[in-house]
């Protein structure tokens, strides 16, 4: 993975702790509420996330770390079992599917140790801060896309309007629009006319 220092964020500070220990808060919330609450879950949902279009539908349980860095589109829908996490927004067009136990991740960390952690690691250890160096980079997925269930979608890729990704998928590199991609690493399988019809 390519990354940029600037990529690199501080991931132990107040005011991320505060953001990550109300999103928590608001995804237990949303947990509890009665299915048949729509007003209510709404509510939530346009407390926690950073956009939300009209009718949208995420079934529980729903994990994210900020949730106001996702931004999501009209007529999207999230099965159970989803975790966004969202240290750099992820953007999610409109009439969009989302199967269960699907991940998408903005954050991750560098693979040489030397890298991973902090240069003064030694006092972050001893006062209770993050150790190891994380970097993010955004996610998108465009109008009409459809996310297979149980894959992954890794920092920095863009799944292309129209495009489906196979179910279990590992999506490290941008999928293009108009087509099938599916596998580990996740590579187009076809392309198809936009119109094309099942």
């Amino acid at each position: 993975m390519y990354y940029e220092q600037s990529d690199f964020l501080e991931t132990a500070g107040s005011d991320t702790l505060k953001m990550i220990a109300r999103a928590r808060e608001l995804t237990r919330q949303y947990y509890a509420c009665d299915y048949r609450d729509a007003g209510g879950r709404a509510a939530i949902l346009r407390e926690l996330l950073g956009g939300l279009g009209e009718n949208v539908a995420i079934d529980t349980p729903f994990y994210c770390d900020y949730g106001k860095n996702i931004f999501l589109g009209d007529d999207v829908i999230i099965n159970m079992n989803c975790t966004f996490v969202d240290n750099k927004p992820i953007r999610i067009g409109s009439r969009v599917l989302i199967a269960s136990n699907v991940q998408i991740y903005t954050a991750s960390h560098p693979v040489l140790p030397q890298e991973r952690l902090w240069p003064d690691w030694p006092a972050r250890k001893t006062c209770g801060g993050t150790f190891f160096r994380t970097y993010a980079q955004p996610v998108q997925i465009e109008d009409n896309a459809w996310i297979g269930g149980g894959s992954i979608l890794l920092p920095g890729v863009t799944v292309g309007k129209n495009s489906v990704v196979g179910a279990g998928s590992v999506v490290n590199r941008p999928v293009p629009p108009n087509c099938v991609a599916a596998g580990n690493p996740c590579r187009v399988i076809r392309f198809f006319e936009s119109g094309e019809q099942g």
